[in-house]
């Protein structure tokens, strides 16, 4: 497999596609709702996801694709190549803000992470990344990230952890986001991989996330010396959903060991 010219062949899709949704504003947008009435989908994702589902098809039939509007393969296993697509991560603020979303990439080959892609649309950056070769932001080479200590760190968490829920102890999330500099929520898991990446905050946490949310920011992520996992401390579970944290390599076992308490 010629990991170099799928690289090219990716960015090149990608790039396309950015335009298709810069281009949508200027047309009607459907929205509809998924599993609630905050869920949102636009005719844009599907069609942004069918774009990507038939050329990747007919350029590389032997690769699977798993998205997030059901489009594309369903597994059971990591065997072979399978791309992991979110064709907009962040889609209420597509339609909200028209900013502050992504086109996230990660290509798999037996369940290693070998290329990963952020793409904030609007801005026109591109983070990605090859395994072993490196992050970059647009063509600039991501540094190591350095240490960081827990209360001069900016932390993305969605302030609805803090209240009382059903998945986490908000009582030690309030002692983590009162111990820390600050928090931002981006409301975009891709964006908030990037900035993490990059060095814009230190942390990102959430309950829930899918395997497309988080598969390219990943490999980005640990390019550059940051630990992805799970909130028990695995590795992130990539044919379901599953809680996820990604930090600056010091605060990993600080705020998992001392702030996060699962239910």
């Amino acid at each position: 497999m010629n990991l170099n010219a799928i690289d090219r062949y990716a960015k090149s899709l990608i790039k396309e596609a950015g335009h298709k949704i810069r281009v949508s504003f200027f047309n009607t947008i459907d929205i509809d709702s998924k599993s609630d009435a905050n869920d949102l989908v636009t005719n844009i994702d599907k069609e942004v996801e069918r774009f990507f589902i038939e050329r990747v098809k007919e350029d590389f039939p032997d690769h699977k694709i798993v998205s997030e509007e059901g489009f594309g393969d369903r597994i059971s296993s990591l065997d072979g190549t399978v791309w992991f697509l979110d064709p907009i991560d962040g889609t209420m603020n597509f339609i909200h803000q028209k900013r502050n979303f992504a086109i996230s990439l990660g290509i798999y080959v037996d369940g290693v992470g070998m290329l990963g892609y952020i793409y904030d649309v609007m801005a026109d950056d591109l983070y990605h990344a090859a395994k072993n070769e490196g992050a970059y932001f647009n063509d600039e080479r991501l540094p190591q990230l350095e240490v960081t200590p827990l209360e001069e760190a900016v932390i993305g968490i969605n302030a609805s952890w803090v209240a009382p829920n059903a998945k986490v102890d908000n009582d030690k999330i309030i002692q983590l986001v009162t111990r820390c500099r600050g928090t931002r929520s981006y409301g975009s898991a891709a964006i908030e991989l990037a900035y993490v990446s990059s060095g814009r905050i230190d942390a990102y946490i959430s309950m829930r996330l899918a395997p497309w949310d988080i598969a390219g920011g990943i490999v980005i992520a640990q390019e550059v010396g940051a630990l992805a996992t799970n909130l028990q401390g695995e590795a992130p579970h990539l044919l379901g959903t599953d809680s996820f944290i990604v930090t600056r390599p010091n605060l990993h076992n600080e705020i998992l060991t001392n702030y996060i308490r699962l239910k």
